[in-house]
């Protein structure tokens, strides 16, 4: 597709820079390439005209040696195959080259010889366990008589004793009283390998497989690798089997080892136990022990998640040994019990629950296209880019592509194949290989896998470390799709979600309304298939190893890439190279396409784009959030708080939280993505017209590549001074990072507007999830309301409410809002000024491309043109008060972050600054600050600094807005200072000799201004950090509870290095997540401030969801702005203020102070001197609350602007 690939201009630009003066270095190249990646795209590459001239030495010396290392570093090679004849260098360089390539291919060859001999042998896999230091256990496992055939009741009698004897707890410790240990990172890596081996083992049958690798590693483990669920994930996998004699040696070994039985390990044992109809004296002395260990049977049905036939086989156990036992009794539903929350769960009292516009039977239908979506391995959607002309070489170039991908995929099967032959002989040798993993999908699944990874490879290739990433998710996640297949998970959802579309369709009724979340959970609980997550490190190495079978299956004829070559010549080359490449002061390893294979994507320019199934919007309303792993997508796996991959910490803070704790969160999450969504088809006509011809980069549609800007004199002539060069080279390196920034804004348009068209006419939804915050995000990426003017202004609400009396004011005012031509009148005045410019509404609605277009000056055009062809609609309609609107209409918070804070310390002047108190007109911080700035350069310039008396007439509105709003949100003089500086050098007035100085002049009279103006904000910031900062030196990162009970945890951590070794490359990745390292204590200290602040913003819109979505309103937000239909914004803004006087009336500070004293004061673990030091002036800091001024909240139910 060639809006997706690199153009001849970028092409030439690149040339330039390496034919005037001295070539640049290789990883100079690397770096510049590397900035425009884009995943998705299908490779941007130069077109070559000539390949001999445009590869030149330079090029070609570059995939040689990337073709050497990529020999180099094949350290074993997948069976037999044919030989591949490689491309010889060019003349002058041939001696090294051929000389390395041949000691290569010879030594890949040897090995070659040595793994088909090594997989001829056959392996005997290992059950007997290894016992090394525990002679009553060994005792127990010899038979009675050397040599004798043993029975099956003596082979019993012999297990149980074996069992017997590896059941009592060990006295040394217990998991639970054993000291937590610090893991290295590498060991710790070498730890979630064998773990994740061991589960995957578990899921595709392959425990014998488990139990071989397990018994080799527990006879020779120096070091304790094997862990305790490491055995248990074996002992359990065995208790699904009913395998009683492979379980009773697991338990003997992880005797042997010196752990002590968990619940988990009892629980595998009374599993298989229920599944053989064991001995009944078996059952009672396992339950004996068990007992003696501190656990209790009714422990295993509450504390730990099992599936249903495993709940069953335990419980047939423990009833065959205490006939008597009955299972706990079920506790009554629990209630939210939150002050904030008690209406919204209260029984009684009015309820209006929204119904979708849809009746059942088309939700259903709805339900069946999107399961049928996530089944499918991707989607396919046509681009909306300006389709080629079908000339013969575009139809030869697809012709071609057809017929090379039919060879790789066939390729890409024998090599899998092979490597999966490979690493199951090292399986066999007692490795923890790839093995099961590379077991968990079909070979088909794989290789379509990765051949629609390579259609999406960019020209500038894509870091190796990224690449291995995506592979290791996209396994991982559909494998989970593939578990709940087999476990006939799908078909119990559809009969859930049939019952479920009742809550929710247009013409359907239950018989007492609730919200969806408590709907869902009264039809029963839907077992999913349990699977813990990989470690990165673990997704990493699986993903790597895949993208090398890329690399060693995937070739193309050299003849594609040298026509020169002669006809039928059989020679082949790599279509991947692996190269280095320089990013920022860090060397990377990227995978990039050979030149000739992204030449000719281009030239077939294939009208397809590419999706995961998460990465597109649903086609039904999303499943309820009903705990932390369940919600959203029908199928596939999403979490409730998104955070870094490899981050652990916020599912474990969530996990161990009470369920209803989470029942505000889970709601509001709900609700949010319930909202149905549609096309606004009119104005998706108008910008693909733009887009398709040239863009318009003032309307935010992104122009194609031929419109990047190019150098004057792209080449200078013979002779040029050394100066003259420099120059060039800076202006081209300017214009190449200008064209690339065009690329990426025209690849992200590209995706939203063809999933705009693939979308248009249908109703979706977008379910959402949250940050570690609490704040709030849809989960499809490229399609949503949070992106630009354009993306939302191409949505609207699928189902229409008439306006009403006032509806088309709040039209008409939203228009204003969106131009910003009014943003300091009150609200009469700007519904004024709308009837004053109709004309021009209606001329932009009419003729948005050929009339007066007036929408185009506004802040926000395409949101102003999709608001000016609704009020005309609306205007122009029979009676107006019954027109049904579409259009989202907005109330935005001022400055938001400042109203919390002004709330929090009841700050009257700080308030009445931010719109919390009533006024006749809008309050404008920005306006009030920049005018206290230059009362106070006023000052100064009189004292004659020359600074000051430079910027007199420069101090506007626009110079400070940007860090007032983030001074807030924790933004540092530092940070403030350059945001100024660039405001400054926009102006093209300013002399730009004085920006340097003059920003550091401004920034310091902002940070002046708002400690006068807002002085208990200034005071609570500096509590906050000063308790951060005591907290995290003490060695805790920063926690919190969120005043709707969200249980949130600050994931700044020292960074840890951690190295996937082997292959190609070795990867290499800092981790700043783990919590098991040190806190970063800056991080930390600077990010409590703001991540507070941000809790408070997403509670408040939370409970403006809940009450709203009571009180039947549809409701989404983008953070701090609120939307609604027009009709229904007098109610919406009733509530937001309700509901921001409930929040701030909590005890906010003193509820966190009491938490952070109770967590961090009373801690139990031992503390060194210096750190009871810290603890205690932590305890006198949290006691020592900001004083508060006088300011009544009440106040804000009165104040128009607050949200407006």
């Amino acid at each position: 597709m060639s809006a997706l690939r690199w153009t001849r201009g970028a092409a030439g630009l690149g040339r330039a820079l390496s034919s005037s003066g001295r070539r640049r270095p290789t990883s100079e190249e690397g770096t510049l390439s590397g900035l425009c990646s884009s995943r998705r795209s299908s490779a941007a590459s130069p077109r070559e005209q000539d390949a001999q001239k445009e590869w030149g030495h330079a090029e070609l010396l570059e995939v040689l040696e990337a073709r050497v290392r990529q020999l180099q570093a094949e350290s074993r090679s997948k069976g037999k195959g044919k030989k591949v004849q490689m491309d010889r260098p060019a003349k002058g360089r041939s001696s090294r080259w051929s000389q390395k390539l041949e000691a290569e291919k010879e030594m890949k060859r040897k090995r070659q010889e040595f793994l088909d001999m090594q997989q001829k042998q056959t392996h005997t896999l290992h059950t007997e366990p290894w016992i090394w230091s525990r002679k009553d256990l060994a005792d127990c496992l010899q038979p009675s008589k050397k040599g004798a055939a043993r029975s099956s009741e003596e082979e019993e009698r012999r297990l149980a004793r074996a069992l017997q004897a590896a059941l009592p707890k060990l006295s040394s410790c217990t998991p639970a009283s054993a000291k937590a240990v610090v893991v290295e990172p590498n060991t710790l890596f070498l730890q979630q390998k064998f773990l994740a081996f061991f589960e995957c083992c578990a899921c595709t049958s392959n425990m014998a497989l488990a139990h071989h690798v397990l018994v080799t590693q527990h006879k020779c483990d120096k070091q304790p690798l094997l862990t305790l669920d490491m055995y248990n994930t074996v002992m359990l996998g065995w208790a699904r089997q009913g395998s009683f004699k492979e379980l009773v040696y697991v338990f003997v070994m992880l005797k042997d080892a010196g752990l002590s039985p968990d619940l988990c390990s009892y629980a595998a044992a009374l599993q298989c136990m229920g599944r053989r109809d064991q001995d009944v004296h078996i059952i009672q002395r396992c339950l004996k022990e068990m007992v003696e260990a501190g656990f209790q049977p009714q422990q295993i049905f509450t504390d730990l998640d099992l599936a249903g036939d495993e709940r069953a086989a335990v419980l047939r156990a423990v009833l065959k040994a205490e006939p008597a036992f009955s299972l706990p009794p079920q506790a009554p539903d629990p209630v939210n019990t939150s002050t904030l929350l008690k209406e919204i769960y209260a029984k009684k009292g009015p309820k209006s629950y929204p119904k979708l516009h849809l009746p059942l039977e088309t939700l259903r239908d709805l339900f069946d296209e999107q399961l049928r979506v996530e089944l499918s391995p991707c989607v396919c959607i046509p681009s909306v880019e300006k389709a080629p002309v079908m000339t013969k070489e575009v139809t030869e170039a697809r012709k071609t592509l057809k017929t090379l991908r039919e060879q790789w995929e066939r390729e890409l099967l024998r090599v899998l194949q092979q490597t999966k032959a490979t690493m199951a002989c090292q399986a066999h040798e007692g490795q923890p290989t790839l093995y099961p993993f590379l077991c968990l999908l079909s070979e088909e699944e794989f290789v379509g896998m990765l051949m629609q990874v390579l259609r999406v490879l960019p020209a500038q290739g894509e870091p190796l470390l990224h690449l291995a990433q995506d592979l290791g998710l996209r396994v991982l996640n559909r494998h989970l799709v593939k578990q709940k297949q087999v476990t006939n998970h799908v078909q119990k959802l559809g009969q859930q979600y049939s019952k479920y579309l009742r809550l929710l369709a247009s013409d359907t009724q239950v018989e007492t309304p609730c919200l969806p979340r408590e709907y869902w959970e009264s039809l029963g609980p839907l077992e999913a298939p349990l699977q813990q997550p990989w470690s990165l490190a673990v997704l990493l190495h699986l993903g790597k190893q895949l993208a090398e079978l890329l690399v060693q299956a995937v070739q193309m004829p050299r003849s594609l890439a040298t026509p020169a070559t002669p006809q039928g010549s059989s020679h082949l080359i790599p279509v991947l190279y692996h190269v280095y490449s320089f990013r920022s002061y860090r060397q990377i390893g990227i995978l990039k396409p050979h030149p000739a294979f992204t030449q000719l994507l281009e030239t077939a320019a294939e009208p397809t784009l590419i999706f995961e199934t998460t990465e597109v919007p649903m086609l039904c309303p999303p499943l309820p959030w009903t705990s932390p792993h369940a919600g959203a997508y029908l199928l596939s796996s999403t979490k409730l708080m998104r955070a870094m991959e490899g981050t652990t910490q916020h599912q474990h803070l969530l996990k161990r939280c009470a369920p209803t704790q989470l029942h505000g969160a889970l709601d509001a999450l709900t609700q949010l993505g319930n909202c149905a969504w549609r096309v606004n088809g009119r104005l998706l006509d108008l910008v693909l017209q733009i887009f398709r011809d040239k863009g318009c980069a003032r309307l935010g549609v992104p122009p194609p590549p031929s419109e990047a800007p190019r150098p004057a004199q792209p080449q200078l002539p013979p002779g040029s001074s050394p100066l003259q060069k420099a120059e060039l080279r800076k202006e081209l390196a300017r214009c190449l990072k200008a064209a690339r920034e065009m690329h990426s804004l025209r690849i992200d348009s590209l995706y939203r507007l063809s999933l705009a068209q693939h979308l248009r006419n249908r109703v979706f939804w977008l379910p959402h999830n949250m940050d570690f915050r609490g704040r709030t995000y849809p989960c499809p990426p490229y399609f949503n309301h949070l992106g630009s003017d354009l993306a939302r202004a191409l949505l609207e609400f699928a189902e229409g409410r008439p306006l009403g009396p006032h509806g088309l004011d709040w039209l008409k005012i939203h228009l204003v809002n969106m131009t910003g031509l009014r943003k300091c009148d009150s609200l009469s005045m700007r519904l004024a000024f709308a009837d004053e410019v109709m004309e021009e509404i209606l001329d932009s609605a009419d003729n948005p491309m050929t009339g007066r277009k007036w929408w185009m000056e506004a802040d926000e055009p395409w949101q102003t043109l999709a608001c000016c062809m609704e009020v005309a609609r609306a205007v122009r309609s029979p009676d107006p008060t019954a027109y049904v609107s579409h259009l989202p209409i907005h109330q935005d918070g001022s400055c938001n972050g400042l109203q919390h804070y002004a709330a929090l310390g009841r700050d009257s002047v700080g308030a009445a600054s931010v719109n919390l108190t009533p006024s006749d007109l809008p309050q404008d911080v920005y306006r009030e600050v920049a005018a206290q700035v230059e009362e106070f350069r006023r000052e100064d310039a009189k004292e004659g600094l020359r600074v000051a008396q430079v910027l007199k007439g420069f101090i506007t509105r626009k110079v400070v807005k940007q860090t007032v709003m983030t001074v807030v949100y924790g933004v540092t003089r530092y940070g403030g200072r350059l945001q100024i500086e660039k405001r400054l050098r926009e102006v093209s007035d300013f002399p730009q000799e004085f920006v340097w100085e003059a920003s550091h002049y401004l920034v310091r009279l902002v940070f002046k201004s708002l400690q006068e103006m807002f002085s208990s904000t200034r005071a609570i910031q500096h509590w906050l950090t000063e308790s951060a900062n005591l907290i995290s030196h003490a060695g805790w990162p920063v926690e919190w509870v969120t005043p709707l009970g969200i249980p949130i945890i600050q994931p700044y951590h020292r960074e840890a290095k951690i190295q996937v070794k082997g292959g190609i490359q070795s990867l290499t990745f800092t981790s700043s997540v783990d919590i098991s390292q040190k806190p970063n204590t800056l991080k930390q200290k600077n990010g409590f401030p703001p991540n507070f602040i941000h809790s408070l913003d997403s509670s408040h819109m939370m409970l403006t969801a809940l009450y709203c979505y009571r009180r039947g309103l549809t409701f989404v937000s983008v953070h701090d702005c609120f939307w609604t239909h027009a009709a229904d914004i007098p109610v919406m803004n009733e509530v937001c203020r309700e509901q921001f006087v409930r929040l701030h009336s909590q005890p906010i500070l003193e509820d966190l102070a009491k938490f952070l004293e109770k967590r961090f004061c009373s801690a139990s673990r031992s503390l060194k001197p210096s750190e009871r030091v810290l603890v205690a002036k932590l305890q006198e800091t949290l006691r020592s609350l900001p004083e508060t001024g006088t300011f009544d909240l009440e106040q804000v139910m009165r104040s128009t602007y607050f949200f407006s």
